[in-house]
């Protein structure tokens, strides 16, 4: 994996993962359990509903068409693995760690992801609505062709983070620290809260116009006639 620059721009490009799954194993079923380990399995059209995987640890897996409504994954680790497919709304993955993952065409709701390590994960495809990505840590992070409506990354520290031909709708960056952040391929680019956090992202002229009005009420700029 090798870093680049993104667009002439002096902007660092994210690295993205580079998956490689071995054969895997069909998982046989049952319940998540807190602290599992589960290495090389596939889980297909599982309904996860309501269980609890807190704390554990999946490596060389692959999640397909699986329902995670509800279903706990506090501090769990995914790694090396592929998410295809999921759904659920309120899955908790608050202070989890996801490093060289691909998630793909998920749709979620108001998935906990406060205090998450990200790296070099890709989230192509599917819909995400309202992430709580609060006080989390994203480094080679690539949004692409996906839809996120306001999320939320206050207190959030993002290091190479790309957004591309995603839609980018009422996003809330309080207090939020970005740095090598390409917000280019976000069409639309909403931001309702934190403007001010923009330094260290590179944005498009045309973004620029757009925001213009969310800058000046920013700035306590008056714009007349």
């Amino acid at each position: 994996m090798v870093s680049g620059r993104s667009g002439g721009t002096g902007v660092r490009a994210a690295r993205r993962p580079e998956v490689r799954l071995p054969a895997l194993e069909r998982w046989d079923g049952g319940a998540l359990e807190p602290d599992g380990d589960y290495d090389g399995l596939e889980l297909r059209e599982e309904d996860l509903a309501g269980q609890d995987g807190a704390g554990a640890r999946f490596m060389d897996c692959a999640l397909k068409g699986c329902v995670l409504d509800g279903t706990r994954l506090h501090h769990a680790r995914f790694l090396d693995s592929v998410l295809t497919d999921v759904r659920g709304v309120g899955t908790d993955l608050a202070e989890a760690t996801l490093r060289d993952v691909e998630l793909r065409d998920a749709r979620l709701g108001g998935t906990q992801l406060h205090g998450a390590v990200l790296e070099r994960v890709v989230v192509r495809g599917g819909k995400l609505d309202f992430l709580n990505f609060r006080a989390a840590r994203l480094r080679d992070v690539v949004f692409e062709s996906c839809v996120l409506v306001e999320p939320d990354f206050g207190g959030a520290r993002l290091e190479r983070v790309e957004f591309v031909d995603c839609a980018l709708k009422e996003a809330d960056l309080t207090s939020a620290g970005l740095k090598d952040v390409d917000l280019r391929g976000a069409a639309p680019l909403e931001i309702a809260r934190g403007v001010d956090r923009l330094a260290g992202a590179v944005i498009s002229m045309g973004q620029l116009l757009d925001l213009a009005p969310v800058l000046a009420g920013e700035l306590g700029i008056r714009v007349e006639g």
